[in-house]
């Protein structure tokens, strides 16, 4: 049977684009993955999900916004100030690529899924910028408005349609006649939406299990920031371990082979060399829940001496010795063949104390609290207190009946952290948000001051309320200084509060510094300029004064 053609499924994406309404999605959905034969419903699956390839293929698409822009300037016959001025009204790619593209014919054959998906298989296995350009210049030709913003959209990794994994999943099962959990389990185990769609269509939802070197999404913390919103998550008692401020990581055993995959599941077996024969000294079989980070003593080093090792396929022997890895393991869902993903925390933690973890591999540090109210309130204080003077971010409290749920955020794990402290700055430079904040001036550059000048210190564009945004965009408006299209410098009058967990040095800004995480309390149209607070007090926490 011949491949279904493209616009089919962008004609599809667009109708879950209008439609704010859940059921509406679904049943868009649903209707056309439904009619899809075994061939092309993994590969429409994965593209609603966002995704050129499953989410476990290493395989990268690793075409750069220089390249992209260009083609779509030769398929649209457009100008560069064209695509500036569009990028201003839409702040998406994709959506760019759609208004340039315009009424301008399609050449060649009409793309069908089949043609999609070989097209970015070709791209992720060509060699060099140009080779890529021209297998890109070849899709975009074919394709109409409609394809391009998708396929853009999907390049770009920006596909913002509002449809999140979890209502794919629910599409599926609908289309499918499957139980949702089923789905989202095998979509779980299988890493792969697309393989998962294609057990829901045979009936098969059972047959995915836990596969080494087959990564999963790790299982989510709930932020609280407040003590004593643990006591009303779940009853005592509560496992208590530090949450600890380095690189997460899920670590395979089987045979000789060890490899270790991060969060986005990619393979970084090769970042932490002084690991691999610790690991693979241990007897057996087995996939852990781990956190990579180094030690001085008992004292976790600041990620942000530990992040220079990041990004690093092959890491040199000198860094290993300046900053030799240890990993922190607070968790096992695979020992001896065993799959311990629907046994209880504390199950799986006899389980994991069974481990002969030695040199730079540890237990996670932790306790069980029973109290409850205001006793709780204050055993988690000085947890919290002495986790932080190990030099970890705050606490994780659990819940020891608690499965593991890879890829889910729920209650039952419950991240603590406080911001280290706030400080009032004021905002210097303002910039036009994204997706559904594209209209609005939402991402704020603020700074402190330094003698008579201002100096910059940090960005951040979550704490405020819609309506809030709203209004401080029109302020903005007013009070620009200079417009450079996405980024406006506007009249320093605006003064907020920011929380952070870290202030760094760093040469982002003029101040020398940067904040960790910074975050916006609130508005603070109280407190005048001449009193913000100043570099001299940013220098004095950066060096811990």
């Amino acid at each position: 049977m011949a491949s279904r053609p493209f616009a089919e499924w962008a004609r599809t994406a667009d109708a879950v684009r209008a439609t704010t309404k859940k059921l509406s999605k679904h049943a868009a959905l649903a209707g056309y993955l439904g009619a899809l034969d075994e061939a092309d419903l993994p590969i429409a699956a994965r593209l609603f999900a966002g995704a050129p390839f499953p989410r476990r293929d290493e395989r990268v698409l690793n075409v750069g916004w220089s390249a992209l822009a260009d083609v779509l300037l030769e398929r649209s016959g457009r100008s560069a100030d064209d695509m500036r001025a569009s990028y201003q009204r839409h702040a998406d790619l994709g959506d760019v690529a759609h208004e340039l593209v315009g009424a301008s014919p399609a050449q060649g054959d009409p793309l069908t899924l089949a043609d999609v998906d070989a097209a970015f298989a070709t791209i992720a296995a060509a060699r060099g910028t140009s080779a890529k350009r021209e297998l890109l210049r070849g899709l975009l030709r074919r394709a109409s408005a409609d394809e391009a913003r998708y396929l853009v959209k999907v390049i770009a990794g920006e596909t913002r349609i509002g449809l999140r994994e979890g209502l794919l999943e629910d599409a599926i099962a609908r289309a499918f006649g499957r139980d949702h959990d089923a789905v989202s389990r095998a979509n779980m185990l299988c890493g792969d939406i697309g393989t998962a769609a294609l057990h829901a269509r045979r009936g098969t939802l059972e047959t995915p299990t836990l596969r080494h070197f087959a990564p999963i999404g790790m299982m989510l913390a709930t932020p609280v920031l407040d003590l004593a919103e643990v006591g009303r998550r779940f009853p005592p008692p509560y496992i208590v371990e530090d949450k600890y401020d380095g690189v997460r990581a899920q670590v395979h055993k089987a045979g000789d082979r060890v490899e270790l995959y991060s969060r986005t599941l990619d393979r970084v077996t090769r970042r932490y060399p002084e690991l691999i024969e610790p690991l693979r000294a241990i007897p057996g079989s087995f996939v852990l829940d781990a956190e990579v980070l180094a030690f001085e003593g008992d004292r976790a080093v600041p990620f942000t001496r530990f992040q220079t090792r990041l990004g690093r396929k092959d890491v040199t022997g000198e860094l290993q010795a300046r900053l030799p890895a240890s990993l922190v393991v607070f968790d096992v869902i695979e020992r001896d063949g065993g799959v311990l993903l629907d046994a209880p925390l504390e199950e799986r933690m006899a389980v994991l104390r069974r481990l002969p973890l030695g040199g730079p591999l540890r237990f996670t540090h932790g306790r069980v609290l029973e109290e409850t109210g205001e006793a709780l309130v204050a055993a988690l204080d000085a947890e919290f207190t002495a986790s932080r003077a190990r030099g970890d971010e705050g606490l994780m409290v659990k819940d020891p009946r608690s499965p593991y749920r890879p890829g889910r955020r729920g209650m039952e794990w419950l991240k603590v952290k406080r911001a280290l402290r706030t400080l009032d700055v004021v905002v210097t430079a303002v910039e036009w948000g994204h997706g559904k904040r594209r209209d609005v001036l939402s991402d704020y550059t603020f700074a402190v001051r330094d003698g008579d000048r201002l100096r910059n210190v940090g960005k951040a564009y979550s704490g405020l309320t819609d309506r809030e945004i709203a209004d401080m965009t029109e302020h903005f408006k007013d009070t620009t200084i200079e417009d450079f299209g996405r980024m406006r410098l506007v009249r320093p009058d605006t003064v907020i509060e920011v929380a952070f967990d870290q202030v760094q040095r760093s040469d982002r800004h003029d101040s020398g510094y940067a904040m960790r995480f910074p975050r916006i309390v609130r508005l603070r149209p109280d407190k005048p300029v001449d009193q913000i607070d100043t570099l001299d007090t940013v220098r004095e926490i950066a060096e811990g004064r």
